[in-house]
């Protein structure tokens, strides 16, 4: 099974763009982020024509992420809710950024999280350098622990799962062409990479490092000064696999080549091959 994600960076901007990979790159599921657009404006027809399953959770002119899938897509749910929370009916998401959905294939199930983390910028500073509580960093800090929270209730259940999407988070220095330049970024700050070490200390693969360590691998360059052409980008489009996705996983790779079409999005897609 072909699980991708991609942030397209606005449906309305970069429907052909995703049609044109779609039909390229046949993923059985693409996990899409910032769609940029409200349910009933998504245009799902044009994608069900393709053969895909359509399940929205959108947002006018900001954030959405949705699911598109060949296979049926069960028990679907949107939001998060707060660290202790009880419930996933999004009651406390004021933004559309997560959605989930089983999907069965024919070897087995697994339940797809399908994420658009906040970017967290301005990072607001206190004088001794630290970030001021209730800010947009605090906003991205604490929606972490959110989803460190719903990972857990996922472990306890002992079946596959994946978590994928845009985690505007870079992991390490080798994630970036220019690690100084991001340095005071709220996706590179210490504070940012100590969350996504919690997430993935619970037991999670990052599917692209375990079959893919080759340098300069990065799924984000800027519109401005020529970055993809100098390759001056970042990696924060991440697959985080349970112990059980990560024994099915035969492949994850990164469509860099979508980058250099007409009218392309700043993110390019990341797919994963499992055994399902």
């Amino acid at each position: 099974m072909k699980i991708a994600s991609f942030n397209i960076n606005g449906i309305k901007a970069r429907v052909n763009a995703l049609q044109d990979w779609l039909k390229e790159a046949e993923p059985d599921v693409a996990i899409l982020q910032e769609i940029k657009s409200v349910d009933e404006n998504f245009p799902r027809e044009i994608f069900e024509d393709m053969g895909y399953n359509v399940e929205t959770h959108g947002q006018k002119s900001f954030n959405g992420v949705a699911l598109l899938s060949k296979l049926p897509l069960e028990d679907v749910t949107r939001g998060l809710t707060g660290a202790e929370g009880a419930g996933r009916d999004g009651a406390d998401d004021e933004e559309a950024r997560y959605i989930e959905a089983t999907v069965v294939g024919d070897k087995g199930a697994i339940r797809i999280c399908g994420l658009y983390l906040p970017n967290g910028n301005p990072v607001d500073l206190d004088g001794d350098g630290a970030p001021v509580p209730g800010s947009k960093y605090d906003f991205k800090l604490k929606w972490f622990d959110r989803l460190t929270a719903r990972a857990q209730e996922l472990l306890a259940e002992e079946q596959p799962f994946l978590m994928a999407g845009d985690y505007n988070l870079i992991p390490q220095p080798e994630d970036a062409k220019r690690p100084e330049a991001w340095k005071e970024d709220a996706l590179f700050r210490p504070e940012s990479r100590a969350k996504f070490r919690k997430l993935m200390n619970l037991g999670l693969t990052d599917a692209l490092r375990v079959r893919n360590g080759a340098p300069d691998t990065y799924t984000f360059w800027d519109y401005q000064a020529g970055a993809f052409q100098k390759n001056d980008g970042i990696r924060i489009d991440h697959f985080l696999l349970s112990p059980q996705a990560a024994d099915l996983l035969t492949d994850c790779q990164i469509d860099a080549y979508t980058r250099a079409k007409d009218k392309p999005s700043d993110h390019v897609p990341i797919w994963v091959d499992l055994d399902l």
